[in-house]
């Protein structure tokens, strides 16, 4: 009997320590980018290391009322790294947004005016960039899409193109993240 409430006891243990792992947003980005904690890991991460990228954002959702998962990403990253010692610090984060996602970073008035919705990325944005986030916006995109700068969240910048951000945040030591 006492054999079969150790077996029972043992894999409610193990279990429970599944079921209590959960992804965690924080500690830099406290609502969005939540991620899942990694232990013993085979690769270690270099913590002291500067990590400078930039993401290539030129997608977004069909669903106007969606929040854009590619922008999601730059949260995620910040948070994932934090929550294993990587200092903020070391950590210079760069978002050059274009094409189908030149929406997702205007004012929510300029966002309800065009599709009747508040802009779902709006404080997620807001978050990223009070972290230190930068946000490119390709100046031909603007005039393509007809998103002027004035339509933006404040604090985004705007840049000749898309592909000029790449390359010179490149030629400056950021890495690309294309997803």
């Amino acid at each position: 009997m006492n054999k079969k409430y150790f077996f029972l006891s043992l894999l409610m243990l193990c279990v429970y320590s599944i079921l209590a792992q959960e992804k965690k947003a924080g500690p830099i980005i406290a609502d969005y980018g939540k991620v899942w904690q990694i232990q013993n890991q085979d690769y270690k991460i270099e913590k002291d290391a500067q990590l400078k990228v930039v993401f290539d954002i030129m997608n977004s959702p069909e669903d106007t009322s969606a929040l854009n998962r590619s922008i999601e990403t730059a949260a995620r990253f910040l948070n994932m790294h934090a929550q294993s010692g990587v200092s903020k610090e070391n950590m210079k984060v760069a978002l050059v947004v274009h094409n189908k996602a030149s929406k997702d970073i205007i004012t929510n008035k300029a966002y309800k005016k065009r599709y009747g919705v508040d802009n779902p990325n709006a404080e997620m944005v807001q978050q990223l960039m009070d972290a230190g986030v930068e946000f490119l916006f390709c100046g031909q995109s603007s005039l393509s899409r007809e998103f002027p700068i004035q339509e933006t969240i404040s604090g985004v910048q705007l840049s000749l193109s898309a592909m000029t951000a790449l390359i010179q945040l490149q030629n400056n030591g950021y890495r690309l993240i294309k997803f």
